[in-house]
């Protein structure tokens, strides 16, 4: 009864911060930042995503969302994360980035996976098996998801049996592991090398629906579509 009437509680705020930050977006939205987001947005990238799994240092989580801000990467799949939304992942770390990124959270493994099929061709684990290719023999010009698996233990078995393969990041050092929003910078980054190169970056790149969608979510009133 108490956490339900708390959790409820928290919806409201939320509904009302939101409310007051579309507000105060539209308010300042001066032909410089219309340009700025307008930039951004083209640049938003249909055929990358991320899959956290069990990830659940939320400043590890932060620092994936602003990396993904950061290269193009529009929606994000979180599964199993037991950090509660209200302490925004950390938020010194993803100075706001959450709230420029649609993410996306499910408890179970194969409804996550389902959705990020219907969307993207291949989906890869970064983990360390026989068959796993190294990351710069990936092909990022497609539609791909990764998928970053738990601080200790990495991505689950259930996981890996539905994902399309598994890749490691080449390393000459002694410790042969990296940081998950480490590894997952160096991924990404990786990615829009590829992408960038294929010219993905060039053009918008996002389905009408969606960009209409953010551009609303954003601040853009008729008039600016």
């Amino acid at each position: 009864m108490y956490e339900g009437s708390k959790e409820k509680r928290y919806s409201k705020v939320r509904f009302k911060l939101n409310l007051c930050s579309k507000i105060y977006t539209y308010l300042i939205m001066t032909p410089e930042r219309r340009e700025r987001l307008l930039s951004v947005l083209n640049k938003r990238q249909a055929g990358l995503t991320v899959v956290l799994e069990n990830v659940f240092d939320p400043h590890n989580v932060s620092a994936v969302l602003r990396t993904c801000d950061a290269v193009g990467i529009q929606d994000i799949y979180v599964l199993n994360t037991q950090t509660p939304r209200r302490k925004k992942w950390g938020h010194k770390s993803s100075s706001s980035a959450a709230k420029w990124l649609t993410v996306h959270q499910f408890n179970d493994t194969a409804a996550c996976i389902a959705a990020v099929r219907a969307k993207y061709d291949k989906i890869y684990t970064t983990h360390l098996a026989a068959d796993a290719k190294s990351l710069y023999e990936l092909n990022f010009t497609g539609s791909v998801a990764l998928v970053f698996g738990n601080e200790q233990e990495g991505v689950s078995e259930d996981m890996r049996k539905l994902c399309d393969g598994n890749f490691i990041i080449p390393q000459v050092g002694i410790i042969k592991s990296l940081n998950i929003s480490v590894a997952c910078a160096v991924s990404i980054y990786e990615a829009m090398r590829q992408k960038s190169i294929a010219g993905h970056y060039e053009q918008k790149n996002l389905p009408d629906a969606q960009y209409n969608e953010l551009l609303e979510e954003w601040g853009f009133q008729e008039d600016d579509m």
